[in-house]
């Protein structure tokens, strides 16, 4: 119980700091934010609780493909916000697009035989 505690407590920590560096450095925040902590904590949890190399070693894998189409929402929305779209539209359309992204990536890969 103390690990999910943990894990709750560090995610929410990250959160906090991105969004508060935000209100007084947007490029600071975002340094904080593109790091793969996410992915680091979980290597990190996987390790702690006994998770062998390989299956480590697959997830970060099967991450690094999977950062591709996550780009389409950092390129989309920034454009949409400054042809004036609304934000919630603009988050909105970003999201849908790179979730269309994701599952157009996860067949390319199946078809090309690579297990991500």
């Amino acid at each position: 119980m103390w690990q999910y505690t943990a894990k709750l407590l560090v995610s929410a920590t990250v959160i906090v700091i991105v969004s508060e560096l935000a209100k007084r450095n947007s490029m600071v925040a975002a340094l904080v934010a593109a790091l793969p902590l996410t992915s680091l904590i979980a290597f990190v949890w996987l390790h702690v609780e006994g998770a062998e190399s390989e299956r480590i070693a697959a997830l970060s894998g099967q991450i690094g493909w999977l950062v591709l189409p996550s780009l389409v929402l950092f390129i989309l929305l920034p454009v949409l916000l400054r042809q004036g779209f609304g934000f919630w539209f603009s988050l909105a359309s970003a999201s849908l697009v790179t979730g269309l992204s994701y599952g157009g990536l996860l067949v390319l890969l199946r078809r090309l035989g690579v297990h991500a």
